[in-house]
This record gives C-alpha cells, structure tokens and sequence, in this order.
C-alpha cells in the first residue's frame, strides 16, 4: 500500500489472528505512527466521547497521574460509575476492562455454561476448560438471531444451569428487546447463573433498554459491561459488573487484585456525572450515524447487510471475495481496517464488522466497498 508497510498476508493469518478469536490491533500491523493515517473501523469504540474538553483535562493532569499511585479502594470509582447509572455502588464491581472480570467470572462462578456462537471469544477461551462452554450455534440462514425461547428449551434439555446472552451480539449487531429479555429471565428462574452481556446496550435505542433497572428482580443475574465501547476509551481498560445479588458479587470481589484500576481510568470515571449529558449527546449522534451507515450498506450489491442494535454492522460479502481479501484490500487501496470474522467460532470466512466512525468516515467507507464490490 502506498507509504504503509503492512505485515505480510501470511504474518497476518498466523501469530496475529488465528491464535485468538480477536483481530490484531492496528499498530501491530503498521506501527504507532503509520496508524493514524488510517481509518479504523475495526476496534469499536464511540467516537463522540470522551469530548474534546475531557481529553485536555487528561493531558493536562497526566503528569501528575503517571506518578501517583491509584486508590487502594474502589469506593470512590463506584460512586462515580454508580451516579451516571443511578444504581446503588455496592451492586457495582469495576474491572480493568470487561475482560478481567470475564476471565474472573469464568474462573470462579461457571462449571458449565451455555454460549450462543459465533460470540465475544473470551467467554470460551478464559474458561477453566473450553470443553466447560457448551456452544449453542446459532443459524446464517436466520442471520444469527438468538431466540429466547428455543435457547431456554434447549438449556434444560440438557440441564445446564448457567447461561450467556450477549444484548446485541458481538459480532451479529443483533438485538434482543427488554420485554423479551425479561421473559426469559422469568423463565429462567431455577438457574444459576444469567450473564448478560450489555457492552452494546447503549446503541440500542432511547431509553436505553437495559436490565440494569430491573436487576433486582432476578437473583440470578450478572450484567457485565465494556466501558471501551459506549465510553470510547479501549485504552484504558475499564468495564464492570452489576447485580442485585450481593452474595454472587462478593464471591468475585474477593479475588479482585488491590490496585486494578490505573490513576488514569479512576481519574476519567471522576469525570462522568459531570459529563453525562454530553454523553448522552454523543450517544444519540452516534445511533444516528449507525442507522445511516447500515441504510447505506444495503445499497451496495454483493453484500448482505445485517440489522445492527450496535454501534457496528456486520455483512457478508457475496462475490466470490474472502472477508481476509477484502480486508486487505481495503487496508491496501484506502487506508481502512476494518474486521475480519473468519476467526470466531461458528462464523464461515466471509463476513466483515464495521464500527461507525461518524458520518464522514463512514461514508468515506460506503463509497470504497462500492468501488471494491461493484
């Protein structure tokens, strides 16, 4: 690609992506600095938060916070995460990103769970054992949609007691509605354990149709959110846990390690409850901006463009072209990166993620599929 080295196609498929079900971070293919003469819309993170004004509040106290020591507590962090979602701190454990409390999870809560495929692979990889995951797999030709009902039969036909719904799925975009998810709960009752994925939720419409305001009504419930993706801060690693069962929250909070959360992460969870509404601002723009680039996805012929309740789209390219060639090729030609799903489990080698960007980019991407694909 003109004035970027980018690693060779061979690099890519060995040590870079098919070791993991994620896909390698843009610097590693081209390093810190080529990086950012490249669009990517492969690590989903909002692009409208934090502001603009945030970001020069960090700079500013950096110095400071590189060479501070984070709280010993977590008391204040919970505070402040708790009054943007105006839920109790105590029903709060704040991880250093979602992963570590997935892995946590996964380590002290699951002997056997149930998870849908193709999904997040930590939830498989980070078991104690994959053979604990019992893959539930999850129809192409019914665009990977989770019914409910069919999953809870198929739960007890084999006597499972834990269960993973990821609310929208990641890589799908697909969207369970709340009354929905509250009827499943309902009949759910005698399980253990419900993980609900919610790292999405926010894109998903106005109110946010989360189960955190119902939580208290099922014992069973474990919500676990990325801030990386609504908050649009992957770097520095927060995400977190809520329940109205305290007895399962204390069961993790044991083994969370003193010092979790870096100076810089508690530092940015400070900033929230006065940046909320412009949050929520960005939120909404963000949603907007998703519904165009799906809307204009659908216009591109060789693709089949799936309904997204994200901040993402996935489609599958139908030409003959590999998701992997057509991410080359899109890297090479425009200086895009965009997800190649080949490697998560019970997906074929043909589909693509896209994460919204905002409007210019994303229309910057439409213009280079229809240029590739047509």
């Amino acid at each position: 690609m003109a004035n970027i080295t980018m690693a060779s196609a061979a690099e890519l498929k060995r040590h870079l992506f098919y070791e993991t079900s994620h896909s390698p971070a843009l610097a590693d293919l081209v390093g810190y600095e080529k990086a950012k003469d490249i669009i990517d819309f492969c690590f989903i993170a909002n692009p409208y938060y934090p502001t603009p004004e945030m970001l020069l509040d960090l700079q500013r106290n950096l110095p400071n916070l590189i060479k501070s020591y984070p709280s010993s507590s977590p008391a204040m962090s919970q505070q402040n995460l708790a009054a943007v979602l105006h839920v109790s701190p105590e029903k709060l454990i704040i991880g250093n990103g979602a992963t570590e409390l997935i892995v946590l999870i996964n380590t002290t809560l699951i002997d056997r769970i149930a998870v849908p495929i193709p999904t997040f692979g930590e939830y498989i990889e980070k078991l104690r054992d994959r053979r604990d995951a019992e893959l539930y797999p999850l129809s192409a030709d019914a665009r990977y949609e989770l019914r409910l009902p069919e999953y809870l039969r198929w739960l007890q036909q084999r006597n499972l007691r834990s269960a993973l719904i990821i609310n929208p799925g990641n890589p799908t975009g697909q969207f369970i509605p709340l009354d929905e998810m509250t009827d499943f709960l309902s009949a759910a009752s005698d399980l253990e354990l419900v993980i609900a994925d919610e790292s999405f939720i926010d894109f998903a419409g106005d109110p946010i149709p989360s189960l955190i305001p119902l939580a208290e009504r099922f014992s069973n419930l474990l919500i676990v959110r990325s801030m990386s993706k609504h908050c649009g801060v992957p770097g520095l690693r927060l995400g977190y846990c809520y329940s109205g069962n305290l007895y399962l929250l204390n069961r993790l909070r044991r083994f969370i390690p003193t010092w979790n959360l870096n100076t810089l992460a508690e530092y940015f969870l400070s900033l929230l409850p006065q940046t909320d509404a412009a949050y929520h601002e960005g939120r909404k723009r963000l949603i907007a901006d998703v519904r165009q680039l799906y809307e204009a996805l659908k216009t591109i012929r060789g693709i089949d463009v799936y309904p997204t309740g994200a901040n993402f789209v996935l489609f599958k390219v139908n030409t003959g072209m590999t998701a992997g060639e057509l991410q080359s090729r899109l890297l090479e030609d425009h200086h895009m990166y965009v997800r190649d799903c080949s490697n998560k489990v019970g997906m074929d080698d043909r589909h693509i993620r896209v994460a919204s960007q905002g409007y210019d980019k994303d229309a910057r991407l439409v213009e280079a599929l229809r240029l590739l694909l047509q």
